[in-house]
C-alpha cells in the first residue's frame, strides 16, 4: 500500500510519516571484499531495489562516478511492468533502480555501502517507512558472479557484525530483466522538491549522503 499521499495536517500523522523517514544511525564500514576497478571509460550496471524508487534514484544521481539513475521495475514480468499493477503487490516486481556508474571512479562495493548506509533500512521486511508490501522489498539484482559474490560477502559481513542490531534482509536475485518506469517518475524529486512524500521521507537521505559520504558526492 501507498503511503504517499498522506497528510501531514494532524499531529498522528506526521509522527507517522517522520517515523518511516527515520535513518539509521548504525555506521556502516565499506565492504571487505569488494569487486576489481574497471578500465576507465568502461561503464558498469548495478539494479537495487530499496523501497520507493524516487529517493533511491535521487541518492544515487548525487554520487560521483554515476552517470545515470533510471527508476523501474526488477522481479517480474514484462507485461506486468507498469506502476498500477506493480503497485497491487502481486506481480513479483519491486520498485528498483538503474544505475550505470564508471567502475574506475566507483566500485560496485562503495554503490552498495551507500545503498545499506543512506538509501534505506535493509531490515524492514517487504516495506520501507510508510510504503509497504513486496514492491518496497529491499533487493540486490546482480548482474554476474562477481556482483552476485560482492553483495552476498558484504550481506554476510554486516550480519556478523551486527551493524544494524538486526538481520539484513536484503534479498540477492539474479536479474532477468529491467523495465523502466513511467515517465513521470523519472528525477521526480528534481521536479517535486516541495511533495510532502519527499520532504519527509527522501530529502533526509540526500542530507545524511551529504554527511556520511561527501567525498562521493558529485559536483551538481
Amino acid at each position: 500500500m501507498r503511503g504517499r499521499l498522506l497528510s501531514v495536517g494532524t499531529a498522528g500523522a506526521l509522527v507517522l510519516i517522520l517515523a518511516g523517514c527515520a535513518l539509521s544511525a548504525a555506521q556502516v564500514p565499506p565492504p571487505a571484499v569488494d569487486s576489481a576497478p574497471g578500465a576507465k571509460g568502461q561503464l558498469a550496471v548495478a539494479v537495487l531495489a530499496g523501497g520507493c524508487f524516487w529517493g533511491v534514484e535521487a541518492v544515487f544521481e548525487r554520487v560521483r562516478g554515476v552517470s545515470d539513475v533510471v527508476s523501474g521495475y526488477a522481479g517480474g514480468r514484462r507485461e506486468d511492468a507498469d506502476y498500477e499493477t506493480v503497485s497491487g503487490g502481486r506481480t513479483g516486481h519491486a520498485e528498483s533502480v538503474r544505475i550505470t556508474y564508471d567502475p574506475s571512479q566507483i566500485s560496485y562495493g562503495k554503490l552498495l555501502q551507500i545503498f545499506f548506509a543512506v538509501v534505506h533500512d535493509p531490515t524492514q521486511l517487504n516495506r520501507q517507512g510508510p510504503d509497504w508490501g513486496t514492491q518496497y522489498r529491499s533487493a540486490v539484482f546482480y548482474a554476474n558472479e562477481e556482483q552476485q559474490r560482492v553483495a552476498e560477502a558484504y550481506i554476510t559481513q554486516l550480519n556478523v557484525a551486527r551493524v544494524f542490531g538486526k538481520p539484513v534482509v536484503t534479498k540477492v536475485t539474479s536479474l532477468q530483466a529491467f523495465y523502466p518506469a513511467e515517465e513521470y517518475h523519472q528525477n521526480f524529486i528534481e521536479r517535486h522538491p516541495d511533495n510532502s512524500y519527499v520532504m519527509f521521507n527522501d530529502l533526509p537521505k540526500l542530507e545524511q549522503l551529504h554527511k556520511r559520504f561527501p567525498d562521493m558526492e558529485a559536483r551538481r
